[in-house]
């Protein structure tokens, strides 16, 4: 599992998609959510305006990231 840092109380979805090179745009999240299976606590989320708090796992293909 990698740890990824934020600094505020929440990052959402797209954003970390973002901060993770997986997409270029905000535009892009929704297509690649519908397209691509993302798990948020282990429930399939495809909404990309979800909010991540500290402690959240999120999985993204085989790869696991824990929100810090």
């Amino acid at each position: 599992m990698k740890p990824v840092q934020i600094h505020t109380d929440f990052i959402l979805l797209s954003q970390l998609l973002k901060l993770l090179d997986i997409i270029q745009t905000g535009g892009e999240a929704k297509y690649f959510l519908v397209n691509n299976k993302v798990l948020v606590n282990g429930v399939k989320e495809d909404r990309r305006g979800r909010k991540l708090y500290k402690d959240d796992v999120v999985k993204i293909g085989i790869d696991e990231y824990v929100i810090k």
